[in-house]
């Protein structure tokens, strides 16, 4: 080969290395597709959310140390304390008032002390109470003040205590000590010296206040799988209401249908051949009702989650930014998740956004599944907020954070990665339209909302709470139930309750209600209440007068008074129904947010029941009334054990004062009904079993802010809808090449049992 030709093939191919480097520039002028790029970060001065932060554990034992030395009476760790000690029950951050937070945030005002609420059960005293003082300041206490009869109009009285963890005990050792007065019987009913049965208590505790007297269900232990599903048909009724323990007593005996008045009775009928014994057989962990353990060898893995360039919102201590939207999170040990100063495009839509209370209320014809009405609030829902579980409860690529209480305990425990936020890609879009007349095109804008979630098991149910938030200035909250239910044990007319899930498992009809404070400030504090929905106008028809044509029209009204504004559970109430600005948006219509709810509720308890007044928030799926610094929370973590003189009441709230142009809260109920059925073993799913509601932008822009989005997609037919550079979704293909380095599987959530 000649030198020429070399050379000549040496320059085409030259010329030819060029063109594609021109081609592939012009194509994907894009930053290298696997590099991270920091989240977008919104002005505001540094470190403000921390006004809302959860107390850190310094904080918390800064606290105990100092009540430690300046009450002047002995204080016994509420692990070890005994109903006549005094001990420290909880920690917590007191939340500072709204007004003063808004002068710091908004108004340059100076920040509001830092303090704790501190709950004190006082049982060594002539006269048992209990007292919740407020700390500070911290992180160095120098005062205390005593702030229950300023939130509760009076002292809480004693008996009105959540049961800790000693108490409950101490309750299990005077049933163990019971039951060995009946050997024939537990070894013919459950081949069992009672050792490995377990117990479940029910709450309330009794029928009137001051009662401390509880049924719990006794059921087959099985390690590794849940007990709920096995019950042995025995149950005991406990008075432990005595400060001094030695005097609890068991007053009364279950099994199989009929009521003993000691285990000395039901032993003494079991020998005399009087009593019909069901004989049951210690389950076995490989063949037990309700194993969770896997029945097939896995599969290959399915869809993974992730962000080619790393994560898209920020998250700076309790702060969290994602485009446009910023908020604080945080969680109460016994309320659970609460959010606050939650904003969009830098506009404050709502102050504080947090769950209040679940309640579960059950159905049986044994006494304790009959008399239960658990208000898990008093357990702890934010205390029982566990480890999640990377890649099953949140996406592997999450960002998980610690949560940090007290309670029960002088030492503050850590629940770590126990809240996780993440983008979610809903597979859905958010918008969409193809277009095949007069001209071609597409457009739309993927359903990718930024989740923050945590979940909490409380006995045997465990809830997941998503607070989510949307690119068109949309907050959606929900609650899915899974878990266990849990049962009784199926004799008689069972059937007429739940139904039968297992040979002697009566799976328990009930319902789960759940109450959220939303404090929305829709372009400023000052907010009214407006109603809009539709009726038929029968008019001539304009057109051909001899007809009539049926028009919709829209019917729009502004409520005034809270009475107006309380609507009961499971009654329609108006499709579209707003907190309005007085402040108009560009085509003349109030700036408003919607809420909208979601929910298929059970019944709420009838009215003249001893126990509804402590749950009155149930009566209504909606209800908006005045903010006032003096009602906090709808509900109390004293109203368990004392339902029938609840220490906050509700429906006090509602005493139709004026909500025009007010600060207004609205308080939401939502929940289902749970008839349990073979499918809900081994646990209920999670599928048809979520709940909640929206607030949504209801003229509150001038368009959708979604348009404003970095990821909507546009192309016509006259593009070339490959080109990376004019259609982000041709980019795709390269950025799955930067699947990210996943860290090692971790888990520690046992540590802390």
């Amino acid at each position: 080969m000649s030198l020429k030709t070399v050379l000549i093939l040496l320059g085409l191919a030259l010329a030819t290395i060029f063109a594609l480097v021109c081609v592939l520039l012009t194509r994907e002028r894009t930053p290298s597709t696997c590099q991270h790029l920091p989240p977008e970060q919104e002005e505001m001065e540094d470190g403000q959310s921390l006004v809302f932060a959860d107390l850190t554990a310094e904080e918390m034992s800064q606290v105990v140390r100092y009540l430690q030395g300046h009450l002047g009476v002995p204080l016994v760790d509420a692990s070890r304390a005994k109903p006549s000690d005094n001990c420290i029950g909880s920690v917590d951050l007191q939340v500072p008032a709204k007004a003063e937070v808004l002068r710091f945030l908004d108004g340059g005002g100076a920040r509001p002390p830092r303090e704790a609420l501190a709950v004190l059960y006082f049982g060594k005293q002539p006269e048992p109470n209990i007292t919740e003082y407020v700390v500070g300041p911290l992180p160095r206490p120098a005062y205390h003040r005593d702030v229950t009869v300023q939130k509760y109009g009076g002292k809480v009285p004693y008996h009105r205590r959540p049961v800790t963890g000693r108490e409950y005990t101490d309750v299990n050792a005077l049933i163990q000590r019971e039951l060995k007065k009946a050997p024939r019987f537990l070894r013919a009913c459950c081949e069992s010296d009672g050792t490995n049965l377990v117990t479940l208590t029910t709450a309330p505790r009794g029928f009137k206040s001051g009662d401390r007297v509880t049924w719990f269900v006794l059921f087959h232990n099985v390690p590794g799988t849940g007990y709920y599903l096995s019950p042995v048909g025995l149950e005991v009724l406990v008075d432990h209401g005595d400060l001094h323990v030695s005097r609890w007593q068991l007053l009364k005996v279950f099994y199989n249908g009929r009521y003993f008045a000691s285990t000395e009775d039901l032993e003494q009928e079991f020998v005399a051949g009087a009593l019909e014994v069901v004989r049951l057989k210690q389950p076995q962990a490989d063949a037990v009702l309700g194993s969770m353990k896997p029945r097939r060898p896995p599969g290959p893995p399915g869809p993974l989650q992730f962000e080619p360039q790393g994560p898209r919102y920020s998250v700076r201590n309790n702060r969290i930014t994602f485009q446009g939207w910023s908020l604080a999170f945080g969680m109460n040990p016994n309320t659970g998740p609460r959010l606050f100063d939650i904003r969009y495009r830098g506009e404050r839509i709502v102050y504080e956004l947090s769950l209040q209370e679940a309640l579960a209320l059950y159905s049986s014809n044994c006494p304790g599944g009959m008399s239960t009405r658990y208000l898990d609030g008093s357990f702890g829902i934010g205390r029982f907020a566990y480890e999640l579980v990377r890649g099953l409860d949140c996406p592997y690529t999450a960002t998980y954070v610690d949560r940090h209480y007290l309670a029960e305990t002088d030492t503050p425990k850590t629940n770590q990665n126990s809240l996780c936020i993440f983008e979610h890609d809903s597979a859905l879009p958010l918008r969409r339209h193809f277009s095949d007349s007069q001209s071609f095109y597409y457009g739309g804008l993927r359903k990718n909302a930024l989740v923050i979630r945590t979940i909490s098991t409380l006995i045997n149910y465990d809830y997941i709470w998503d607070f989510m938030f949307h690119a068109s200035g949309a907050v959606e909250v929900r609650v899915h139930a899974t878990g266990y239910i849990s049962s009784s044990f199926f004799h008689g007319r069972g059937t007429d309750y739940g139904n039968r899930v297992g040979p002697h498992t009566l799976g328990t009809m009930h319902l789960h209600h759940i109450h959220y404070k939303v404090d929305l400030d829709v372009d400023g504090q000052l907010n009214s209440l407006e109603t809009q929905d539709m009726e038929y106008e029968f008019v001539k028809d304009p057109w051909s007068t001899q007809n009539t044509i049926e028009r919709p029209y829209l019917r729009r009204e502004r409520l005034e008074k809270e009475d107006e504004a309380a609507f009961p559970l499971n009654v329609p109430m108006p499709r579209y129904l707003s907190f309005v600005s007085p402040n108009p948006n560009k085509w003349e219509h109030p700036r408003s947010y919607r809420i909208q709810i979601i929910s298929f509720a059970g019944e709420h308890l009838p009215t003249n029941s001893s126990m509804e007044r402590s749950v009155s928030w149930g009566r209504y799926q909606l209800a908006v009334t005045r903010r006032k610094e003096e009602e906090p929370t709808s509900t109390s973590i004293y109203n368990q054990n004392d339902p029938w003189t609840p220490t906050v009441a509700f429906a006090d709230f509602i005493n139709n004062e004026t909500i025009t142009n007010e600060d207004l809260v609205a308080w939401i109920t939502v929940g289902f009904l749970h008839v349990p059925h073979a499918e809900d073993i081994p646990n209920t799913v999670t599928v048809g079993n979520g709940v909640g509601f929206f607030l949504r932008p209801y003229n509150y822009f001038n368009e959708d802010p979604s348009v404003d989005s970095p990821d909507s997609v546009y192309f016509s037919s006259a593009q070339d809808v490959g080109a990376c550079g004019a259609n982000p979704l041709a980019c795709l293909s390269s950025a799955a090449t930067c699947a990210p380095h996943l860290p090692p599987f971790h888990f520690g959530g046992f540590l802390n049992l």
